[in-house]
């Protein structure tokens, strides 16, 4: 067997060979990809002291990632299809190693964020190149194991991350947590030359650019206005975005219904095993992220763990989701995809309603049941939606495929961030100036309603102000906690209506399992024909 994978898959007689080692070498690049959003969240606080960030340069030094991760999978995944999966990958992990570097050493705001947005673009490329080689690599027989294992590998980077950034955090600046995504890429690099075939799709013909430069507009407005408006309020360019967002899906849908090679042929969303699927991963990830999200803030400010600290305490949701997984294996071949996915939405629904119960004086042992239950939910639902997902496109449209499901994930996380969390800063805003809002110059109210990390500094300065004095420090403090609590159970609450709300919507669309098994003969004219075409090219 030569050292180098040379042969296309396309020319394979059989099963690859090496398919397992060529997973590894996918799950480790979809594991950076992940874990550049998880870490940041235990590092913010080092980069907040020393860029001296603002709430609005916090958000985006987080989101300058996630808008053109969004908004470029689709394109990216396409054309990764006709030109080669495998040279996609190694672009992508080039790209992403580069802007991690610049992040490393770079020391001012925008730089900081312009660096996170080459590392999204990177990642735009990563992700559906990993799912599209995933598919392209291992028979039917097969996939669903190895899309398990990539989904148990979205889980472990959860909690990997911040236990990675904490590490790093004890002994060297913030930067090392860019810095050390560079080693990761070039073992995958590496990896990929060796161990992962080339792949690509056989006679696909010339790429819907105009399509795409719409999913572009669509998404990149889309994700914008969710992330400015709800933390920033409502004003001309949040507006002009959303307005833009929609009248870019109208004439993207438009444009693919008349294109005879559309980049995503919409009328498969008529397709209910795939829609469901779809609003599946959606919805979860709304939750989910959400809940990551401000739990791990509880953590650090409330608790007030450490970064290493934090990441410790995340493992048990890794190896939920690794159970989860092993369980989704089994239990799938015989229950059927809308059992296993309705039932790791409930476990996720119930995880998020666990944390109304959350107060000042809660401790780290009442976010361990709520954690469980989501980290079990990501591993019970999550392979089988994105199972489906991908065995609705065909072979000339994986990277397509996979550009889809890991849309529909990251506008899910983007939109559980973003919307909860600023639910979660109005509630936080609301009780402490009904708490402490006589108490506190309006300067110091202003900072202290900025956020929790916010709050808990103005505390630290009135302790070391002979006007005020420790008592005051250490009630401010209390009410900064009080109130970031209060701001979690409310938040925990709403969203925890809308996953079930979602829940619901899946569960009606899904179909079961007999219905799934006439899903071809189910499906409407246009789509039988598009899938022909599609085949025949």
């Amino acid at each position: 067997m030569p050292l180098l994978a040379t042969t296309p898959v396309e020319k394979m007689t059989g099963p690859y060979a090496r398919r397992w080692w060529a997973l590894l070498v996918l799950c480790l690049s979809l594991l950076i990809v992940v874990m550049a959003n998880t870490s940041l969240i235990v590092a913010a606080p080092a980069m907040t002291a020393d860029l001296g960030l603002s709430s609005s340069d916090l958000q985006w030094v987080i989101d300058g990632y996630t808008v053109p991760y969004a908004a470029l999978m689709l394109v990216l995944g396409s054309i990764g299809d006709k030109y080669s999966r495998r040279g996609a990958l190694i672009t992508g992990l080039v790209i992403f190693a580069g802007g991690s570097v610049m992040g490393s050493l770079v020391d001012e705001t925008g730089l900081v964020i312009a660096a996170r947005a080459v590392m999204g673009v990177g990642a735009a490329v990563v992700m559906p190149a990993t799912l599209s080689l995933l598919v392209a690599v291992f028979p039917k027989e097969e996939r669903a194991r190895a899309i398990t294992a990539w989904t148990a590998t979205s889980g472990l980077a959860i909690a990997v991350g911040p236990l990675v950034a904490g590490r790093l955090l004890e002994d060297h600046a913030w930067g090392s947590t860019f810095l050390v995504n560079v080693p990761i890429a070039v073992v995958a690099v590496i990896g990929a030359l060796l161990l992962v075939p080339p792949s690509k799709a056989a006679g696909m013909g010339r790429i819907d650019y105009v399509g795409g430069l719409l999913s572009i507009v669509s998404v990149g407005s889309l994700v914008y206005a969710t992330i400015e408006g709800p933390h920033f309020g409502w004003g001309a360019g949040p507006v002009s975005a959303a307005v833009v967002a929609v009248v870019g899906l109208v004439a993207f849908v438009a444009w693919e219904l008349r294109h005879p090679h559309p980049m995503l042929d919409v009328r498969r969303f008529l397709l209910r095993p795939f829609s469901g699927s779809m609003l599946a991963v959606l919805f979860f990830f709304f939750g989910t992220y959400g809940a990551i999200y401000y739990a791990t803030q509880f953590l650090q400010f409330v608790l007030g763990y450490g970064a290493l600290e934090t990441g410790v305490r995340l493992l048990p949701l890794a190896g939920a989701v690794f159970v989860g997984a092993a369980v989704t294996g089994k239990l799938t071949p015989r229950l059927g995809v809308k059992t296993m996915v309705g039932s790791g939405m409930v476990i996720g629904t119930v995880g998020v309603f666990l944390l109304v119960l959350i107060e000042k004086d809660s401790a780290y042992a009442d976010f361990l049941a709520p954690m469980l239950l989501l980290g079990l939910a990501i591993g019970l639902s999550v392979s089988p939606a994105t199972d489906t997902i991908m065995g609705s496109f065909p072979e000339s449209e994986l990277g397509v495929g996979g550009g889809a499901n890991d849309t529909a994930l990251e506008l899910g996380g983007s939109l559980g961030i973003a919307v909860l969390g600023s639910l979660l800063g109005t509630a936080y805003r609301d009780e402490l100036a009904d708490l402490a809002g006589d108490r506190l110059p309006a300067a110091a109210l202003e900072t202290a309603q900025d956020s929790v990390g916010g709050g808990l500094a103005v505390a630290e300065r009135l302790a070391t102000n002979p006007a005020a004095g420790p008592r005051q420090a250490e009630a401010l403090a209390d009410a900064v906690n009080q109130s970031f609590a209060h701001g979690v159970a409310t938040t925990s609450l709403v969203g925890g209506i809308i996953m079930a709300a979602g829940t619901l919507i899946v569960l009606a669309v899904l179909p079961g399992r007999r219905g799934a098994r006439q899903r071809t003969e189910e499906k409407p004219a246009e789509v039988r024909e598009a899938e022909h075409s599609a085949s025949a090219r």
